[in-house]
């Protein structure tokens, strides 16, 4: 005899409220959805909002075979068992950003996008926290990234957004309808992406080169290799000796497959340290198994990666330029007398 036993699915309902922060989840209309850019947006944010709804996935399979030689019997108890699997993070305010007819699908198309931006949360968070004093964030985003809002940043932290203005004044307006709000003692700016000098813009914000930065990037739209070299530049100009620059970057950027990784690897090495930057690609296989999950083999369209910056920013050969031209005219003066 053979037996198959299946347990039903076991959901846990999502805990929604009735406050203003968990209204920000109901879905919102947004104007002019012809815009590349901002269906580019869209896209990233339905994935967040599927990742948030996300309900039960078979984890666990059994299967128990029982001899009775005696009686001759073979038993063979199969056991699928269905648990409510905890989503990777919590995005209250993406359905807001996410117009009414988008269809979410929660296949494994979006996993890699969701690893990234888990490991790219808990990154933020640990190194900030690390942070003495004032703390500075840069997010090179595509305009509706809501870290500003969901993540639980500690006092004196400075979020700087440099993304498209229309998609970011799109996103803002929306944001603030549902009530997002950054923590307390914590600061959020944004610079526009077309700003004609990103890093000036950033000084007149407040940013400082001579303090700790951590910078970030995910769904910037970048249209050709040269755009990326111009942030890259800009970035190495800001951030300390020290500091993380660290994200998503597209594939094809690489200008090979990206199943060749060693052509990859040597691509990143050579353009990184070029800038300053010592660089480590992250494999999504081991930040998804470090996390509890798995993905499947096969291409994926995105590059994740950790950089260090080995090199003072300008601010700080600046100050070093300013004490140097110090420590010589006190000694002209002390030669003098």
């Amino acid at each position: 005899m053979e037996f198959s036993l299946r347990c039903a699915s076991v959901l846990v309902p999502f805990p929604f409220n009735n406050n203003k922060r968990n209204r920000g989840l109901l879905r919102a209309q947004l104007s002019d959805e012809n815009d590349p850019l901002l269906r580019l947006a869209i896209n990233s944010a339905s994935l967040r909002l599927q990742e948030t709804q996300r309900r039960g996935n078979r984890l666990l399979h059994y299967q128990i075979s029982i001899s009775l030689s005696l009686l001759a019997i073979n038993l063979k108890v199969f056991f699928s068992i269905y648990v409510y699997a905890e989503p990777l993070f919590m995005d209250p305010y993406a359905g807001c950003l996410v117009p009414p007819h988008t269809r979410l699908n929660f296949e494994n198309s979006s996993k890699h996008y969701c690893i990234a931006t888990k490991f790219i949360d808990d990154k933020l968070l640990r190194t900030v926290n690390h942070m003495d004093g004032l703390k500075q964030v840069v997010l090179f985003s595509d305009g509706m990234d809501t870290r500003p809002y969901r993540l639980n940043w500690p006092s004196s932290t400075i979020i700087f957004d440099i993304s498209p203005e229309r998609v970011y004044q799109n996103a803002i307006e929306k944001l603030q309808d549902v009530g997002a709000k950054i923590p307390r003692s914590c600061l959020f700016l944004h610079v526009p992406l077309e700003s004609s000098n990103i890093q000036e813009a950033l000084h007149m914000k407040g940013f400082n080169g001579n303090r700790p930065s951590i910078l970030a990037i995910q769904g910037l739209p970048l249209m050709t290799l040269a755009s990326f070299k111009e942030i890259l530049l800009t970035v190495s100009g800001m951030a300390m000796d020290g500091c993380l620059f660290l994200g998503e970057l597209p594939a094809w950027l690489a200008e090979t497959k990206i199943g060749t990784k060693s052509s990859t690897e040597k691509w990143m090495d050579n353009l990184f340290m070029s800038n300053g930057f010592k660089v480590n690609m992250v494999s999504y296989h081991k930040a998804a198994k470090s996390l509890g999950k798995a993905l499947e083999l096969g291409d994926h369209k995105y590059i994740l990666f950790v950089a260090e910056q080995l090199r003072f920013s300008d601010d700080q050969m600046e100050t070093w330029k300013i004490e140097s031209q110090r420590v010589e005219e006190d000694r002209k003066g002390e030669d003098f007398e």
